[in-house]
């Protein structure tokens, strides 16, 4: 299976030439890497050239590397039903570096690169509808991103006086605990409720 996935590899890149930057195969699976500029000519190929076949779009979504010059991964998942096998591309962008949308060649892109927009913000350029998909209307932030803080910016709830949904400040509904971990068989540093009878002695049952 892997002999047959490399040789698939070899193939496309042989193809492509410049256009693709390498490949690889791990765990069963054949990763192509691309140059982004060319994505839509990549996709093209790997749809319609009679080794490839792959027809059948699945997921487009991305990968966010802080520490990179180029920080997003954008990774595309494609099936080929004719030879009964996949293959990923990767592409990389960066924050202000639009990516080509492949809608003209898989119409199914549509919402995956939306859906890659609202959470990551890579823009895709010729996307017809390019707007959040998953956050609501006002969003701030994209929170796939890795420097997404954990408790968002704002906080959404319905004001039933205004009759309206309203936005505020993120504010913490309780302070953070302090939490031992300890198991009730080690025992507590503390005396739980209840515990400060167990040092009592007395009553009739003890005999003399």
């Amino acid at each position: 299976m892997d002999d047959t996935l490399d040789t698939l590899g070899r193939t496309i890149a042989g193809a492509l030439g410049p256009s693709v930057t390498g490949h690889s195969v791990a765990y069963h699976e054949l990763t192509v890497t691309a140059n982004a500029r060319d994505i839509v000519a990549v996709m093209r190929f790997l749809r319609d050239d009679a080794r490839c076949l792959f027809a059948s779009i699945l997921d487009v979504t991305a990968v966010d590397w802080p520490g990179r010059e180029r920080r997003f991964e954008v990774v595309y998942h494609l099936l080929s039903p004719k030879h009964n096998v996949r293959v990923r591309v990767k592409v990389e962008t960066d924050e202000t570096t639009p990516v080509d949308s492949i809608i003209d060649v898989f119409p199914g892109a549509n919402w995956f690169e939306r859906e890659t927009y609202d959470l990551y913000g890579v823009v895709f350029t010729g996307h017809p509808d390019m707007r959040r998909i998953l956050t609501d209307y006002g969003f701030e932030g994209h929170p796939l991103r890795k420097d997404f803080p954990l408790t968002g910016f704002v906080e959404v709830q319905y004001d039933d006086e205004l009759k309206r949904v309203v936005y505020a400040p993120v504010r913490l509904a309780q302070e953070f605990r302090n939490f031992d971990f300890l198991s009730p068989w080690e025992g507590t540093d503390y005396l739980l409720p209840g515990d400060e009878k167990a040092g009592k002695t007395g009553g009739s049952g003890q005999g003399s």
